[in-house]
């Protein structure tokens, strides 16, 4: 029999979306690659084996840390990098590379903000730095989105990075928040940034998300479930890019690192999982208001624009132009963008059969259901539900460093 591959996967478990991304690559080796034997270490210093004495079949790796790009050049086994897109990875290099969608991921955030009515947006980041561009990326796309919809955008860089530099990063982000018209919808590069702009409203003794709704990325749910209140983040797939990482790294070692030589995966973002701080709706108009609770409380439900209307005793046109003017989007568009969310959740959180839930979105068939889905997604629900389904295994039942009888 032959010995077992030996995998390193070379990320920082101490960071959220690393683990996520380690997630997913484990269930790629329950699911399809059962003999891999895993080297992960939970010690950020000691994350990559040494090369010398580790005799192993593959690598991936977040190119984050210089050293482990330094250690990793020049290597004859295959590697497959992941991440944000930045740090020291080289995009002339041959190594594939699985990347998070940072433009989709702000598009994303702008949308789910102007869908509760605000009229004035904000985004909070990070200072750039050569690991940190994904968060400009994903501003300039909120940014983008905010002026499609012609509403006015406030942007913060914030100059301190580090956490331990705390007083000075509140001191900054109370000042900027404090300028700010309110209500406003303010969306944080990730779930550590928005924990910050959550701690800025409570020093400040604004109302979340009444004065200011908070919006994170990651949906980390030690840090989403802990805040006060609960934090509505983007969940933007890190565990769909483990699994694309291990499924390229498995073809690589069976037939040779050219197979996908310089290829470059995208991976869209999930969908925005809610929660109390962005529970809200922002607008003054009752009648938008009202339209708005509808879609929420029966999003797979399609609505009857015409029967709204004329309940609030509007027009169609009018009640259509007022929603636009608020919302950025058309009733039409709004509704279907919340019955894909709806679609998409219950096809990915649970295990019904499609065909239940393709008649619970009011489909006569599967068939219908995906034709609705891959129009407006690019995907089928099939393929959602191997790829992106919520795992119940987390990285805590690996184990540092000697998974499935590996090490290093």
């Amino acid at each position: 029999m032959a010995d077992s591959p030996l995998i390193a996967v070379v990320l920082d478990a101490a960071r959220p979306y690393d683990r996520l991304i380690i997630g997913g690559v484990a269930r790629y080796v329950r699911e399809q690659a059962p003999s891999w034997s895993l080297y992960v270490e939970e010690d950020p210093l000691q994350k990559l084996p040494d090369l010398k004495r580790w005799h192993g079949q593959g690598i991936i790796a977040n190119f984050d840390d210089r050293r482990v790009a330094r250690a990793i050049a020049g290597i004859s086994i295959p590697v497959v990098g992941v991440g944000g897109g930045y740090g020291w990875f080289d995009r002339a290099s041959a190594i594939p590379y699985v990347f998070s969608d940072n433009a989709a991921i702000g598009r994303l955030g702008a949308a789910h903000l102007l869908a509760c009515g605000f009229e004035r947006l904000a985004f909070y980041g990070y200072p750039q730095t050569a690991t940190a561009g994904w968060s400009g990326e994903r501003a300039q796309a909120f940014a983008a989105a905010c002026a499609e919809a012609g509403k006015p955008c406030h942007l913060l860089v914030g100059r301190h990075a580090d956490a331990r530099r705390w007083q000075e990063l509140q001191r900054e982000l109370c000042g900027w928040i404090r300028t700010l018209p309110k209500p406003i919808g303010i969306m944080a590069c990730n779930d550590v940034r928005a924990r910050h702009v959550l701690e800025a409203c409570r020093r400040l003794g604004l109302r979340v998300p009444h004065d200011v709704a908070v919006l994170g990325v990651d949906n980390d749910e030690m840090i989403c479930e802990l805040t006060n209140p609960p934090l509505t983040s983007i969940d933007q797939a890190a565990r769909r890019i483990g699994y694309e990482a291990a499924t390229l790294l498995d073809r690589m070692i069976a037939k040779g690192t050219g197979a996908a030589a310089g290829r470059r995966i995208v991976v869209p973002p999930i969908g925005v999982v809610p929660r109390t701080s962005t529970d809200v709706l922002a607008t003054t108009d009752e009648a938008v208001a009202t339209v708005l609770r509808q879609l929420r409380s029966s999003p797979l439900v399609k609505p009857d624009i015409e029967g709204i209307a004329a309940d609030l005793g509007l027009s169609r046109t009018t009640l259509e132009a007022r929603f636009k003017g608020v919302v950025g989007r058309s009733l039409h568009d709004e509704s279907v963008r919340l019955r894909v969310a709806a679609i998409r959740r219950l096809i990915t959180h649970t295990d019904l059969p499609l065909k239940t839930i393709s008649t619970r979105a009011g489909f006569g068939s599967v068939q219908y259901m995906t034709t609705f889905l891959h129009r407006h997604t690019g995907t089928t629900p099939a393929r959602l539900r191997v790829a992106e389904r919520q795992l119940a295994t987390t990285v805590a039942a690996l184990g540092p460093a000697e998974h499935h009888g590996g090490g290093p």
